[in-house]
């Protein structure tokens, strides 16, 4: 499609703006022009951005016959996606960075309409407070915010409220710490505002451009751009026809040099994809374990998880590679059918399944199964995906349309249904065995699957105040930020969500956001969701 428009746009005189369907209307808008290097020659292509074909943008280059010659954009997974013509790969880490700027002016556009309570000293007064440690509700509590940090909390008849300190009524609502989302893919400024609005904090990017992510990092640290505290994890890949674009490596010193690459960079993890030899695994977890930094990713094709977490992986991405750990062996000329019908037949209380759960908690193994994605999988006609993610109806029609493309009930349906019940099923033994989980998304609907994440870790057999702690408490410690951040404790960084019912009561309350407050300033969930493009 995106082509089809350049050639369209192209051949009609280059207009600024294209009326289309369903969004209404595509924006073309000239940012300048870039020398680029190619083959020792510096060359002048044009740059232009465009809006309403996606949600968020896309950055074009053109050389001076309107020839396309490289596109920054998001596929239908919402993971990065560039295409770059022949002769101009060497530029691709250019182009990466152009268009990341140009992102950056979008996200500081963004924010400067957005208006949060700055005051030095902030007191959230009236409502429940759910600490995130496990101790009891606390009514009619008070939380003393000043620079940033958490100076006081408890029953508000025993906090002082300073007297120049801007109130919040908190009334009626209930007080938590701000949420994590251990699995995303940062890919867009866009997502900055979403996040707050569904009331993450803190994201792990478990994988992105190095150049593009910092930069994002650094504005939001900064203060130049809304969004939630980014911790990155490097993505790695080995060599291969299914390999990832420019992190991959064939030889034990190239594993060992990103990862020193990252580290400088100030990542806190390594991500390992999925054509990683064991070799080339074992070079990455020894690196960054000697630089103080931990590994987290798939499981490449070819070994086990076993293998993998015996050769250093401290977390693996995704609840299907766990399920892999918890049947036979399948032999090696196993169909897809083969693999999907062990899965089915898992049996949690098998010696296959208890060795599993055994060996994870002897490693100190973490899991974050993004249980919520593989349930859009499932979704059929019969079973629409807004009937089990309302989210789906708040977000934009260039963003909903690739997740409601769903297909009649059919056998391949029954047998997705089947998996994802186990699946749910191994996420409570996970849990119930003492297998550290922490929420992640993977993307999925933005803002509102972490949401449906924890619902479904109900549905698996944890508490409501286990669910929440797995976007909360866990994640900290996982990511040794315990001290920081995780609950609501005096000294510790002012990240709060104020919602409106008991999540305890019902964990789908978490959804129900109003204020987020991130580094110690308040922002109404309200204009955070609208600012780009979604509904309350």
């Amino acid at each position: 499609m995106q082509m089809l428009l350049v050639r369209y746009w192209s051949t009609h005189g280059s207009p600024t703006k294209l009326t289309t369907l369903p969004s209404g209307a595509v924006k073309v808008e000239p940012r300048g022009q870039d020398a680029i290097k190619i083959g020792g020659k510096e060359e002048k292509l044009g740059r232009y951005t465009v809006e309403g074909l996606i949600w968020g943008r896309e950055t074009l280059w053109f050389d001076t016959s309107r020839n396309l010659v490289a596109a920054i954009s998001t596929d239908a997974e919402f993971d990065h996606f560039e295409a770059i013509r022949e002769g101009y790969e060497s530029a691709l880490g250019d182009f990466v960075g152009r268009a990341g700027a140009d992102g950056m002016a979008a996200l500081a556009d963004i924010s400067k309409g957005i208006s949060g309570s700055h005051a030095d000293t902030l007191a959230i007064v009236g409502g429940t407070l759910i600490d995130g440690t496990g101790a009891a509700p606390v009514a009619d509590a008070a939380v003393v915010i000043r620079k940033g940090r958490i100076v006081a909390t408890g029953p508000r008849s025993k906090v002082k409220i300073p007297k120049h300190a801007n109130v919040v009524d908190a009334q009626g609502k209930f007080i938590l710490p701000g949420l994590w989302d251990m699995h995303a893919h940062f890919e867009q400024v866009e997502w900055g505002p979403i996040y707050l609005a569904a009331g993450v904090t803190t994201v792990r990017d478990c994988g992105n451009e190095l150049e593009f992510i910092t930069a994002v990092r650094d504005a939001i640290a900064q203060g130049r751009g809304l969004g939630p505290r980014l911790l990155l994890a490097g993505v790695v890949d080995g060599t291969g026809p299914l390999a990832l674009g420019v992190e991959r490596v064939d030889t034990l010193e190239q594993a060992r040099n990103w990862v020193d690459r990252y580290h400088d960079a100030g990542f806190q993890q390594m991500k390992i994809y999925s054509s990683v030899k064991l070799e080339e695994l074992k070079a990455v977890t020894d690196e960054a374990h000697r630089l103080g930094m931990t590994v987290t990713g798939h499981v490449p094709e070819g070994l086990t998880a076993f293998q993998a977490v015996e050769a250093g992986q401290d977390q693996i991405n995704h609840i299907s590679y766990i399920a892999d750990m918890m049947h036979s062996p399948l032999p090696e000329n196993a169909t897809r059918a083969d693999r999907r019908n062990a899965i089915i037949n898992i049996n949690l209380n098998s010696p296959e399944a208890q060795k599993a759960l055994a060996f994870l908690m002897e490693h100190h193994t973490v899991v974050d199964p993004t249980i919520a994605l593989y349930e859009l999988f499932t979704g059929t006609t019969a079973k629409p995906p807004a009937s089990f993610e309302p989210g789906i109806n708040k977000i934009p029609e260039e963003l909903a349309g690739q997740l409601t493309d769903v297909e009649p009930p059919n056998e391949n349906s029954e047998v997705r249904e089947k998996i994802f019940q186990k699946e749910v099923a191994i996420v409570g033994g996970l849990h119930r065995a003492g297998v550290p989980i922490v929420a992640g998304t993977d993307q999925s609907v933005p803002g509102h699957s972490l949401h449906r994440e924890l619902e479904l870790y109900v549905q698996a057999g944890f508490t409501p105040l286990e669910a929440i702690q797995a976007a909360t408490t866990v994640p900290a410690r996982v990511m040794g930020l315990e001290k920081e951040l995780g609950t609501i404790e005096t000294g510790k960084r002012a990240d709060l969500i104020l919602i409106d019912g008991d999540p305890l009561q019902d964990i789908h309350n978490t959804r129900n956001v109003e204020y987020v407050i991130t580094n110690g300033t308040l922002y109404h969930t309200a204009e955070l969701w609208q600012s780009v493009g979604f509904k309350p």
